[in-house]
């Protein structure tokens, strides 16, 4: 069993590991190295707290200044294409 849950552990290892996010992704998640998994939950709360979500179409994100920062300058992004964007942003 125990081999089992090692080999559990291997995919997984690289969005786990701890990336520093560039300072356009810092004003939204913090300065501190993040995994990939826990920067986009920090994304998503703040799109929540800040209401960024189109109401008429749920899987669009309208960007905010600090979004459109991390968004290459564009008004609204899709929650599919959000992801793309995280990954020129983390080191």
């Amino acid at each position: 069993m125990a081999e089992t849950s090692k080999q559990k552990k291997n995919p997984n290892s690289a969005l786990a590991k701890p990336l520093q996010p560039s300072n356009e992704l810092a004003a939204v998640v913090g300065s501190s190295p993040l995994p990939r998994t826990e920067v986009v939950s920090k994304v998503w709360e703040y799109i929540k707290a800040n209401n960024l979500q189109n109401p008429a179409n749920k899987r669009e994100i309208l960007a905010d200044a600090k979004l459109q920062a991390v968004f290459g300058g564009k008004d609204k992004v899709s929650m599919f294409e959000m992801n793309k964007h995280f990954g020129q942003h983390l080191s």
